[in-house]
């Protein structure tokens, strides 16, 4: 009997074991529910990390949005009282609502409306999709927006030039974001409308690439791109709206029931706190202010933002403490491997790092610093045993997000200082064709340590980074098990020794994630007195095989037991009081 089988065996007292509970609470009794049964359900129940335990499940009811009831049909049932309707799922599979735990909620409904170069093979067929997409917007349009290009997926592997880019577009601003958002890349019309130029100088924090002769490029790194940004035209209110609709659409597709936002100004916690009053939100969103945010005094003197419905929620302040791997901006205890005159960059330096938590702990605001070499983890962590030691705060979960290359000497301090690493997975399939350009191999024992992490004890909260990386969250659970990307390369994993089990990794997708963001009393699991946030697939995961994870379909995302997506299912929903 192998580990998870043992896991499940456990499943029918787990179940019966909750069902006495309920049977003590007479107030479900009396209320009419929603029996949802003929499943395969699987759920994570207990406290969040290594002692949660996998169950398994045939049925279970809501009420008023809750669940109040899981395990055998006739159990379910009988606890549930008056049910007013029954849901046959024709045997397919339900999970928990997929946590995504770091992404970017209104930057992907503006990449999706964007130029998408994610595909590009090469810096000309790059400038030819953005062509193209500028052609078909009309020449009304201001500036040409597109994100996704990767030079590390070029042959060349060079960055691109503003040369190229005027060839076919020099009649208008460009401007393209890298695809994982640390880097930009301008025609020339975009930097003389910035001042860029030859005598400019780069900004702490940031880097104007420039050629042999002093010249500008067309590539600023992290803070250099704020030169730019600057200067275009900023989203109405309205046009927010639209984007971050578009983007719970696409994530509730997805399965996806809730995020955490990695970093919102103040003009988005407005809108969406209009969306949630509403309720126009198909999307639980636990929303992290940008520490670059004018009005974070002000916000965090007006105390955490939480919905009674729990769609929106404000008790978080995310920090920049570098950049990223692949546009060396990644700050590094020694230099870049492929760069011995590269460190990358600190967009926040270690002394506004140390008063950023000094003015944010106070409030009993969350800290998630996003920190990617291992000078930026380091930095962090001190950061935080210094708070620690002199004001307190650590109960508060704090997290670093990414804590993708960390000194070996680092790693057992995020469980000592309780710190949650905030992983994304598919950044180690994404990244694996450069990290150890970038690093070298000696630096690769402490880089994408996902289960080092989890053999020390820690809780990692998992997310995709979208729109950085696509953001179905079976292909994060793929990633996570195999160390493969979609071509189930390279063979046997990258560094496999690192990689999850397939408990492990929808753990850190649900109830983990939901931890992470002090929610683990309420979202996270299937189980009595939580949101009935879950999903319907079309195959069981614990019944594929590893590689074929990523081929996932859902059929229907609910959230507080309401369908927010759905597509055709061969499933019957009887109203008994229509009889």
């Amino acid at each position: 009997m192998n580990r998870l089988t043992k896991t499940l065996h456990r499943q029918r007292l787990l179940a019966s074991i909750s069902l006495v509970a309920l049977m003590l609470t007479p107030a479900f009794a009396s209320a009419e529910s929603t029996l949802y049964y003929n499943l395969q359900g699987y759920t994570l129940t207990g406290p969040a990390g290594a002692d949660a335990t996998l169950v398994e499940f045939k049925a279970f009811a809501v009420r008023d949005g809750k669940v109040i009831a899981v395990g055998e049909a006739a159990d379910v049932e009988r606890v549930a009282g008056d049910v007013s309707k029954r849901v046959d799922l024709g045997g397919k599979t339900v999970l928990p609502g997929i946590i995504d735990a770091h992404g970017h909620v209104l930057g992907l409904g503006q990449t999706l409306q964007l130029a998408d170069l994610r595909d590009a093979s090469s810096e000309q067929q790059a400038v030819a999709m953005v062509t193209e997409f500028a052609n078909s917007a009309g020449q009304s349009a201001s500036w040409v927006l597109g994100r996704g290009w990767n030079q590390e997926n070029w042959s060349s592997r060079q960055f691109p030039s503003a040369a190229a880019l005027d060839e076919s577009l020099s009649d208008r601003p460009v401007w393209l974001t890298r695809v994982d958002g640390h880097a930009g890349w301008a025609n020339s019309k975009a930097l003389e409308l910035a001042g860029i130029t030859g005598a400019s100088v780069s900004p702490e924090g940031g880097e104007i690439i420039r050629d042999s002769n002093g010249e500008p490029t067309g590539v600023l790194i992290d803070n250099a791109m704020n030169l730019v940004e600057a200067i275009i035209p900023a989203d109405s209110a309205e046009q927010q709206k639209n984007a971050l609709q578009l983007a719970f659409a696409h994530l509730n597709e997805r399965g996806i029931t809730s995020v955490h936002d990695a970093g919102v100004s103040a003009e988005t916690i407005d809108v969406f706190q209009q969306l949630a009053a509403s309720d126009a939100m198909t999307l639980r969103v636990y929303a992290m202010i940008g520490a670059n945010e004018p009005k974070l005094p002000e916000l965090l003197a007006n105390g955490p933002i939480v919905t009674d419905d729990d769609m929106f929620t404000v008790r978080s302040v995310k920090i920049y403490a570098d950049g990223a791997l692949g546009s060396r901006g990644a700050a590094l205890l020694h230099p870049y491997h492929d760069d011995p005159q590269q460190l990358g960059l600190l967009v926040t330096s270690p002394e506004n790092i140390k008063a950023l938590y000094e003015l944010i702990i106070p409030h009993g605001f969350q800290i998630n610093t996003h920190a990617i070499g291992d000078r930026a983890n380091r930095i962090a962590l001190d950061a935080f045993e210094h708070a620690f030691n002199s004001y307190g705060g650590r109960n508060l979960r704090h997290r670093i997000e990414h804590a993708q290359v960390v000194h070996p000497d680092d790693l057992i301090r995020f469980k000592t200082l309780n710190i949650i690493p905030s992983m994304q997975p598919t950044h180690a399939t994404s990244d694996k064709n450069m990290a150890e350009d970038r690093l070298g191999k000696e630096r690769m024992r402490g880089a994408y340590a996902w289960q080092t992490f989890l053999k020390q004890g820690s809780i990692i909260a998992a997310g995709s980074d979208f729109p950085v990386e696509l953001a179905d969250p079976f292909f994060g659970l793929h990633a996570a098990v195999t160390r493969q990307d979609r071509d189930n390369q390279p063979e046997g994993g990258w560094y496999p020794a690192e990689a999850m089990s397939k408990v492990e990794a929808l753990r850190s997708f649900t109830l983990d994630a939901a931890y992470a963001a002090g929610q683990d009393s309420i979202l996270g699991s299937i189980e009595p007195g939580k949101w009935a946030d879950f999903i319907v697939l079309d195959q069981n995961p614990f019944a594929q095989t590893a590689a074929t994870l990523w081929q996932q379909r859902v059929l229907a995302t609910y959230i507080a037991g309401e369908a927010v997506y759905t597509i055709q299912m061969n499933t019957e929903a009887v109203d008994e009081t229509s009889r």
